[in-house]
């Protein structure tokens, strides 16, 4: 099983939370989904099933501090798009200071390249790889600063590790169904700081969903 660790830094980002309405809360960590759809951007896949299987792991390096800020939205109410009640103001929710590692296993992938095979290439050898559009890390205005491959014991500090926990007070999705929210995916977890430079057994996501056809 091809097995990769990746450093990953975010100025600030938004991982706004699925049920928030006009108040733009969002989680305290990147979810697992978000975490997957930047490394597709990464490798410039577009098929977001291509790798169902890919299993994550996630470290917390920092403490992203909260902020808020009013925003002027857009949406679409009235057919006249310059019509003054396709905008809104609204407050959202902002982190700063993002930093954390993620591994990233082939598990049960059925494709080659796998996911982590494909990641390491491309930064690697950046020119082998079409892609489009920046790297951001939720939304599409929240740029990675750094992503770059790293061994298991970079840094020696403790990391807050993201444990699934059935009881946990974090509850993230691990697929996002865009067109409907049907098929979202969601699991609980908890933040815990462990000694241990390896992801522990719990700290894996299987990126998974029934009906995914490369499974």
């Amino acid at each position: 099983m091809s097995l990769i660790a990746l450093y990953v830094e975010v100025p600030f980002a938004t991982f706004r939370q699925s049920h928030a309405r006009e108040y733009g809360k969002t989680y305290p960590v990147p979810p697992p989904s978000t975490v997957y759809g930047m490394l597709l951007s990464l490798v410039g896949e577009t098929d977001a099933y291509k790798h169902c299987g890919v299993q994550l792991a996630i470290a917390m390096l920092s403490q992203p501090r909260k902020s808020k800020v009013l925003r002027k939205l857009h949406r679409f109410k009235v057919k006249d798009y310059s019509d003054s009640r396709n905008t809104i103001l609204e407050y959202q929710e902002i982190l700063t200071d993002i930093k954390f590692m993620v591994w990233v296993a082939s598990g049960e992938e059925r494709v080659q390249p796998t996911l982590a095979e494909r990641v390491e290439q491309a930064l690697m050898h950046p020119t082998s790889v079409q892609r489009f559009g920046c790297l951001y890390l939720g939304e599409s205005n929240d740029l990675v600063n750094v992503v770059k491959l790293v061994s298991d014991d970079y840094r020696g500090e403790s990391r807050r590790w993201l444990i699934r926990d059935d009881e946990g007070l974090i509850t993230l999705p691990y697929w996002v169904d865009h067109v409907g929210s049907r098929g979202t995916r969601w699991l609980r977890y908890r933040l815990q700081e462990i000694s241990t430079q390896s992801p522990p057994e719990s700290s894996w996501t299987t990126i998974s969903v029934p009906f995914c056809k490369h499974l």
